[in-house]
């Protein structure tokens, strides 16, 4: 079982000094047709401290795939795409939404991916769907090899995630390690 460090802490101050150290880019998720894959993604999304994790749809999810990190992270919920998008251009939120298969699409080593950006994860059925991706400021393609026709939703996330991180931490003396 995972167990969360003795911080000594009630929740609301973990949540606090967690947000002193989070990264700026969001994640957005479009329901997912698996409700495990969900808790999937946030607990991924907690791993890189993103700003925040919206849920896209009405879908249940499966909490236990959070593994209980959700408790420590904002998660925002939006009944629609539509309302999504219009939240998203009311703050002024850069979209770079995950469709392989989009018509001109960006490869992830070449995609803007800005600071403050929002990761959109689509679904496993139909990916991020078509008013998502009409939204997008950019559609990232991650390189695929295999004759598999797209990652999990939850390797996809993972991946993205970590090449955001890459580009601000690569380097010597730039990445974080927990001594045990």
């Amino acid at each position: 079982m995972a167990k969360v460090p003795p911080l000594d802490l009630p929740l609301d101050e973990v949540r606090a000094e967690l947000d002193k150290i989070r990264h700026p880019f969001r994640v957005a998720i479009r329901r997912s047709k698996n409700p495990f894959n969900v808790g999937g993604v946030i607990r991924t999304a907690h791993s890189f401290l993103a700003r925040e994790i919206v849920l896209i749809g009405t879908e249940r999810f499966y909490r236990k795939g959070m593994m209980g990190m959700h408790r420590y992270e904002h998660v925002a919920y939006v009944e629609s795409e539509e309302a999504f998008v219009a939240m998203a251009r009311e703050r002024g939120w850069f979209l770079s939404v995950l469709e392989k298969d989009h018509e001109r699409p960006v490869g992830l080593w070449d995609a803007k991916l800005p600071d403050e950006c929002v990761l959109v994860i689509g679904n496993e059925d139909e990916g991020p769907g078509e008013t998502l991706l009409a939204a997008a400021d950019e559609v990232v393609a991650i390189p695929m090899w295999g004759i598999n026709h797209s990652y999990p939703m939850t390797v996809a996330a993972g991946i993205v995630m970590a090449e955001w991180a890459r580009r601000r931490y690569a380097g010597p003396g730039r990445v974080v390690v927990t001594r045990r």
